[in-house]
This record gives C-alpha cells, sequence and structure tokens, in this order.
C-alpha cells in the first residue's frame, strides 16, 4: 500500500495495468490495496474509458503524505526557518509539524538536520529574495562547522571572481533569506563571511582544527549586510535602550550597542540620502555623529518634507 501511494503522488495518472506492473501484483489485489486507501482517507479516483486508471485527486482533509530523503530535508529545513520567525504568524504549527517529522526520521536524515541546526544562528529575515540553494552545499559547510574540519572550496564574488579557499569554518547564519558561513581564512588570516550560493566545490579535508578567540557569527554577518560592504559608513547615537534599539533597528539594516545612556547605531549604504530617509523614519530622538555630510544631508531632507507638507 505504502508503494502504491508513493506511485500515485509520483504521477497524475496510471492505468490499472501499469500500476499492478510496478507492484508486481495482480489486478485483484491491486483493487483490494486501493479500497484501504479510500478506507484511510485518500481520495483515489479509478476513472473509465480509453484514458482511464487511477489517479490521487484532492480531497476534504489532508492524508498523510510520503516523502523521499530530500524532500524530507528541504520540508524539515523550512519548519525550521518558519519555526525561527521566518514565516510570521506561523512559528507555534511550524514547531508542531517539525516535531511530528522529525520523531520518524531516519537516523541518516536525522543527522543531516542535526548537523545543519547545530551550525546555524538565524537573523530575522528581509523582504529580499533568497537564491537557490544546493541543500548538500549547506550539508557540507554544517558538517565542516560541527566536525571542525577545514575546508576547501572555490569562491565567487559578486563580481563574478573566482578565488580557492582554505578555511576553518566556524558557523552558518540564516539572513535576509540567505544561508552565510562565517570562518576564518587561512590564507587571509582573517575572519570572513561567505553567501553559501557562491560556493562551489566544497570539500572536507579532513583536517581538524581549534578556534581561537572566535567572533560572534550573527554579528559578524549583521555587520557586512548593514555597514561594512557600503561606501558610507554612518554612526548616530539613539536616545533610547539598547532594548528597544533592537525592536527597532533590524540586524540587517543596523548594528546596534550600548553607549552611555543609549545607544550607538552604526548603518551604511551607497548614497547618504538613503541613510537620511531611513533616520527620519525613527520613532526617537537621535544625534547624527558621523559622517558630518549626513547631517547636511538630513538637514536638506527634512527641509524638503517640510516643503512638501506646506
Amino acid at each position: 500500500m505504502l508503494r502504491l501511494l508513493s506511485l500515485l503522488q509520483a504521477r497524475p495518472n496510471w492505468t490499472g495495468p501499469e500500476l499492478a506492473s510496478r507492484l508486481g501484483v495482480t489486478s485483484r489485489t491491486l483493487r483490494r490495496d486501493v479500497s484501504r486507501l479510500r478506507a484511510l482517507g485518500y481520495p483515489v479516483e479509478a476513472l473509465s474509458g480509453p484514458a482511464g486508471g487511477y489517479q490521487l485527486a484532492p480531497g476534504g482533509a489532508l492524508p498523510p503524505l510520503l516523502l523521499d530523503d530530500d524532500e524530507a530535508i528541504a520540508v524539515a529545513l523550512g519548519l525550521r526557518v518558519a519555526a525561527g520567525g521566518g514565516l510570521a504568524g506561523f512559528e507555534d504549527a511550524a514547531i508542531a509539524a517539525l516535531a511530528k517529522i522529525e520523531q520518524v526520521l531516519p537516523a541518516r536524515l536525522r543527522d543531516r538536520l542535526s548537523a545543519i541546526d547545530a551550525a546555524t544562528v538565524r537573523l530575522r529575515p528581509s523582504e529580499s529574495p533568497g537564491a537557490p540553494l544546493d541543500t548538500d552545499l549547506l550539508v557540507i559547510a554544517a558538517q565542516a562547522c560541527r566536525r571542525t574540519e577545514r575546508l576547501r572550496f572555490d569562491y565567487v564574488d559578486s563580481a563574478g571572481r573566482s578565488s580557492e579557499r582554505h578555511v576553518e569554518p566556524l558557523q552558518l547564519v540564516f539572513a535576509s533569506r540567505r544561508w552565510y558561513l562565517v570562518a576564518r581564512d587561512r590564507d587571509r588570516d582573517a575572519w570572513r563571511t561567505f553567501r553559501v550560493d557562491r560556493i562551489r566545490r566544497p570539500v572536507l579535508t579532513g583536517l581538524r582544527f581549534e578556534h581561537v578567540d572566535p567572533p560572534n557569527a550573527a554579528s559578524l554577518v549583521s555587520e557586512g549586510l548593514a555597514v561594512s560592504s557600503y561606501r558610507w559608513q554612518a554612526k548616530v547615537f539613539l536616545k533610547i535602550k539598547l532594548a528597544d534599539a533592537v525592536r527597532v533597528v533590524s540586524p540587517t539594516v543596523g548594528v546596534v550597542s550600548p553607549s552611555g545612556r543609549g545607544t550607538l547605531l552604526r548603518i551604511g549604504a551607497d548614497d547618504l540620502p538613503w541613510i537620511a530617509r531611513y533616520l527620519s523614519g525613527l520613532p526617537c530622538r537621535f544625534t547624527i555623529l558621523d559622517p558630518p555630510e549626513l547631517r547636511e544631508v538630513f538637514r536638506a531632507h527634512l527641509q524638503s518634507l517640510l516643503d512638501t507638507s506646506a
């Protein structure tokens, strides 16, 4: 019956002889198994005529589904993201569904998921679309993080240039609907973040290592996404507590840290007017510390708002 269900889910229509042949059973046994599936709530329809046969139709309730290994991994990964806030409003349902899936996962699949989960930190997602990602890439990177095993791969940067990297992986970070690998680049003797979808031909080297004074992986990715990769980098003193600033400023937009009786915001952009527009929407008082050019741009932005409302 499970093999029959798998076949019905794999193709929209089967003839009776095709199904019986694939299953190695008689037509009578096939009809009996179809009746059993119907009794369990699966809406199996029998169509008559030359193009007739059996098909699995939509039903009034969702019956149990059969998943292959890759499908199970994909579903579990999606549920983990949703459970972590990647799909607002569905966190509880995602956790419940994930618990059901993990309870029946074979050990080999549970190990793959554990490798990814143990090596992953998630930031709040943005609305930007993510890039298609090979699950095997993610699994290899996660295994390298968990085993503290050196990893070699080719990396394609934003300009399309390829370079060979030999790294000591620390952790995976999920941010802005993309996965990032935080690792120490041995050749450059520096901590780097790598977009996993830009990694090519990863190879586990079998060489183990120990991290010395590793950084906070989530903070490093947030720094790269929000500040260091842009032409302009600004510092703004927010006159609110750090806990309030964390709720107001997305980690993919700016980096916040305690500063006296308020919070220091570091934010980057390729043009200062964008930063001015963002600051004007903050629900708090603030002081622009750096760069001086931003103060002039912000004044001009405020004046344009006043002129528009006049």
